[in-house]
């Protein structure tokens, strides 16, 4: 029997610490609370048609309505939905891997480190490595806003991976789960440091990082 990816694990952890912390926990997405994450989620994953605003900001009234419908439901009810993907997609292990793993990664350490006093956790090298291959693949996109040559490296193996290409690039270097979410734009971060070009790395900082 296969052991739960990470992408579980990191669902799992976010349904158990969301019936924690309430439904109108803060959250470091914007004005978003505990329960506008879950349903957020919830919409991602079974609503095709309310998900397309995700994507794409013409269609996020869609996506604000199909969110509203499922914000009418009892809290930790919709907790209880989210703790497993259900008959979707995103049960099956490639698909899980390859969709959730940043994304519910991501969005537990929004949760997490929206709350005072929060610590960076202790990774095993496994997950480590998830994490990397998940940015390492599905990155790219999130660097493109700073319009500068960006390249990425893991403190703890010097592995470096060039996520835009260009002369005189600025190096991002950190655990893979804090470069992961510098990437998607969140500021409340352990021990990350930059390498490069100051005015790159000016731009870099400043810049309206992932989707």
């Amino acid at each position: 029997m296969r052991s739960p990816t990470l992408a579980r694990r990191e669902r799992h952890d976010l349904c158990d610490l969301a019936l924690v912390l309430g439904e109108d926990a803060p959250t470091l997405c914007g004005d978003w609370d505990a329960q506008h994450l879950v349903a957020h989620l919830l919409v991602r994953e079974h609503s095709p048609l309310g998900a397309l605003g995700i994507a794409m900001e013409t269609f996020a009234p869609l996506t604000d309505r199909a969110m509203a419908r499922v914000m009418r439901r009892d809290f930790a009810v919709l907790v209880e939905r989210l703790r497993e993907p259900g008959l979707t997609p995103y049960a099956l292990w490639p698909v899980e891997v390859l969709g959730n793993t940043l994304e519910y990664l991501v969005h537990h350490e929004d949760l997490r480190r929206a709350q005072p006093g929060w610590r960076p956790r202790e990774r095993t090298p496994a997950d480590d490595d998830a994490i990397w291959t998940a940015i390492r693949i599905g990155g790219r996109a999130l660097v493109r806003p700073a319009g500068v040559p960006v390249r990425i490296r893991r403190a703890d193996t010097g592995t470096e991976v060039t996520m835009r290409r260009g002369e005189d690039p600025v190096t991002v270097v950190g655990s893979p789960t804090e470069v992961s979410l510098f990437l998607f734009g969140r500021r409340q971060l352990h021990d990350l440091t930059f390498e490069g070009p100051a005015e790159k790395v000016t731009a870099l900082r400043g810049a309206d990082l992932g989707f």
